[in-house]
């Protein structure tokens, strides 16, 4: 036993380190081992829960779409603001307030749905609600990442390693959501993240980061200001720029499948909330895919190319999946499309994350964030509006074709992001 726990378990660690770097760091272990069960519930909920539960109770195309548009809009309205706040104050206090305020929406809809209180409109305002805080974390949970990791050569590897604590998640998530609507009810997926927030909470106080310099601000006018550089700033560096504008394209359309996620569940495969669980889960198994083999790449050389690749495969997977009419099938073809919408949005990660300047990396990742999840609720009303009118296959095939031309728009920009990489 003492060989096992001396000798070999050395071993181990140093070759897990070698592999993965990122997991050196005490900060890191702690940040990924919290968030991943926090997440997960929060994927719960965002992703299959609340959907299924709007359908249920409206069973319109055109309300599921209304539903995720009001859900996103706040958080389109808040995140440039909370990529100041990133660049202004300790990034993990601001993730205390997120995980206190979180825990306090998820527990309302628990005590709602276990009393049977829940109605249509007050899911919506309590999606107003979801979606401010997801407006205030995501830009903070991208830029802490770096803070984690006491090496610059991890950042990379940190990076990646955060997309597959994001994806495993989506996986977890769904998962136990659909087995828990298919046995014990919605109620209980509520209960499980309200859970979940405890573990992020303890291990995010455990954390230990150094201090670093922060923005002086001390009116609106200067918030306003910071904003208004960050914006310049994001303008005039063309790789950023390029890459932020193919985000906000995967945001608007790339990801249109999941708002109707539903209805392709229960009209089209004729499937109940298991089907929708499976489907919500497969996408996100291709996710980690992506990720592992993105955790264990060096450098970012190549990656603007692989962008153009996935963002064009995104486009025919959407399309692919619209057509379908077998569950197997269908779950086959989001495995892929995860895979290659996970290595679009993380390969972009990696990028403006290694070439940003340290000063503005709060506001950059706040754009970073507005044109991927920003453009959700536009994405979201889009979908539901072509679904209502054109039915949900026609919309898919749109969506789909916009993306694989927005890859050949990029595509153009190629040589200008390479040349800066390569520096």
């Amino acid at each position: 036993m003492k060989i096992w726990n001396g000798q070999v378990g050395d071993r181990t660690s140093k070759t897990l380190y070698h592999h993965l770097p990122a997991f050196r760091w005490r900060n890191f272990r702690l940040f990924f081992g919290g968030q991943l069960l926090s997440m997960s519930g929060t994927f719960m909920t965002q992703q299959l829960t609340i959907p299924w539960l709007v359908y249920d109770l409206t069973k319109s195309a055109w309300l599921l779409g209304v539903a995720g548009f009001v859900q996103f809009l706040p958080t389109l309205l808040l995140i440039p603001f909370s990529g100041v706040l990133s660049d202004r104050w300790s990034r993990r206090d601001l993730l205390m307030v997120v995980q206190i305020l979180g825990i306090s929406v998820s527990l309302t809809l628990t005590i709602l749905t276990f009393q049977n209180w829940i109605t249509f409109p007050i899911l919506l305002v309590l999606s107003v609600l979801n979606g401010l805080l997801k407006g205030l974390d995501m830009p903070v949970r991208h830029t802490i990442v770096t803070e984690t990791v006491g090496d610059r050569a991890d950042w990379s590897n940190a990076i990646a390693l955060n997309s597959v604590m994001l994806s495993s998640s989506l996986v977890l998530g769904p998962a136990m959501g659909g087995i828990l609507i298919a046995t014990l009810g919605v109620k209980y997926c509520f209960l499980y993240d309200t859970l979940s927030y405890i573990p992020a909470i303890f291990t995010l106080l455990a954390m230990r980061l150094k201090a670093r310099p922060t923005l002086t601000l001390t009116n609106l006018s200067d918030t306003l200001q910071k904003l208004r550089e960050g914006f310049e700033y994001v303008s005039k560096f063309q790789p950023i720029r390029a890459i932020l504008l193919m985000l906000a394209l995967q945001g608007l359309v790339g990801m249109s499948h999941i708002a109707l996620m539903p209805i392709f569940a229960a009209k089209i495969l004729n499937g109940d909330a298991a089907t929708m669980a499976h489907l919500s889960t497969s996408a996100p198994i291709g996710s980690l895919f992506a990720c592992l083999y993105l955790s264990i790449r060096r450098g970012i050389k190549g990656l603007e190319r692989l962008i153009v690749i996935s963002q064009a495969l995104i486009g025919m997977s959407l399309i692919s999946f619209s057509l379908s009419r077998q569950v197997w099938l269908s779950i086959v073809i989001l495995v892929f499309t995860g895979c290659f919408t996970i290595l679009m949005i993380t390969s972009s990660n990696m990028i403006i994350q290694t070439l940003v300047a340290e000063d503005k990396r709060g506001r950059v990742m706040s754009f970073y964030a507005l044109a991927m999840v920003g453009m959700m609720p536009f994405g979201n009303l889009l979908a539901g509006t072509l679904a209502h009118n054109f039915g949900a296959t026609n919309a898919l095939i749109v969506c789909g074709s916009l993306s694989m031309l927005g890859a050949l728009c990029f595509s153009t920009q190629l040589p200008a992001v390479s040349r800066w990489i390569d520096r």
